[in-house]
């Protein structure tokens, strides 16, 4: 005989089971996070946007959630993961430029001098960066750069930069992309140098990063058809410009957005700037035993008008001191 009673107690019983399991999914996605206000604010935009039928619901296909890359989602100290790739190519390009001996900042970077090198300051880097990331084209820059991420060590640590990311914001990329967001690098760093190896290290694919480019063409080269890299800067995804790069190359405002300083202040205010609800997230460097602690007066990574700001804009601040049980992977 059919036991109604029983079949709806069974089928209570395996929804209590279903929801404890989500629940345990969550919390394991968020292992290096400790218990506080910026985990809860985080799980608490998660649940209200993906909450069907809730007054914050967000459709999937609306659910996009932008990441800086440097100083956010791995180190940017003592230097810019790029500057240090872009500085390596100046030693390994220097036999066919002689007049760098005398020439600067080439002749900076040659002599080891980095208060030389910052010295010249952006208009410097953007030198470098023309001369040594040009000449070449797309497949022949990405196998550089790929080549070189992958050998390539951070000068304090001595790890691998791939291995300098931090868990917490990778574990945050995972338990957003479980809740069906579309997770994109929004970053400063160079579109091309980025995309051979982000989908190995924070599985986010090439098509999903946004960044810096230098001018390219398309030609004849060797034969074959080729897109070749020039020496001029065409997009700085910097500032204000990260907000246009995003209605560039994305085409929808985000609703979620995570940065760690100033660079990325105009990111959060447009992303939550927007109707309904919305997310912003600074990682404030504030540990000097697990990493580097540094930011109003830091060269790279300067946080100063988001610290003053953010919190007034509704932000939230993560601690790495008090908030991240665990900096780097193991």
């Amino acid at each position: 005989m059919f036991d109604i009673g029983r079949t709806i107690a069974k089928l209570a019983a395996a929804g209590a089971l279903m929801l404890a399991l989500a629940f345990s999914a969550t919390a394991q996605d968020l292992l290096s996070w400790n218990e506080g206000t910026a985990k809860k604010s985080i799980v608490d935009f998660v649940t209200a946007v993906t909450t069907d039928g809730g007054a914050d619901y967000v459709e999937p296909a609306n659910r996009i959630a932008v990441f800086d890359n440097d100083g956010t989602l791995w180190s940017e100290q003592p230097m810019y993961v790029q500057l240090a790739f872009a500085l390596d190519r100046v030693k390994t390009l220097a036999p066919d430029h002689p007049e760098w001996k005398e020439t600067e900042p080439f002749k900076s970077v040659l002599a080891g001098d980095m208060k030389g090198v910052a010295a010249f300051g952006i208009k410097g880097l953007v030198e470098i960066v023309a001369a040594t990331h040009s000449g070449m084209t797309s497949d022949e820059f990405t196998a550089i750069a790929k080549d070189w991420i992958a050998s390539a060590t951070h000068p304090t640590t001595g790890k691998p930069y791939t291995s300098m990311i931090y868990q917490p914001m990778r574990e945050l990329i995972d338990y957003l992309k479980a809740n069906d967001f579309r997770v994109f690098i929004v970053s400063g760093g160079g579109i091309e140098f980025m995309r051979p190896w982000t989908e190995v290290t924070y599985a986010i694919p090439p098509e999903n990063v946004v960044g810096s480019s230098i001018k390219t063409k398309y030609e004849m080269h060797d034969g074959k058809p080729a897109v070749v890299r020039l020496p001029e800067i065409e997009f700085i995804d910097d500032g204000a410009g990260k907000p246009v790069g995003i209605q560039k190359f994305i085409g929808k405002r985000p609703i979620a957005a995570f940065g760690n300083s100033d660079g990325d202040f105009q990111m959060l205010e447009w992303t939550t700037g927007g109707e309904g609800r919305r997310f912003g997230l600074i990682v404030h460097h504030d540990d000097a035993d697990r990493d580097v602690a540094y930011d109003r007066d830091s060269t790279f990574g300067k946080l100063d008008r988001g610290l003053d700001d953010g919190p007034r804009q509704g932000w939230t601040i993560v601690s790495m001191k008090n908030d991240w049980k665990q900096v780097f992977p193991e």
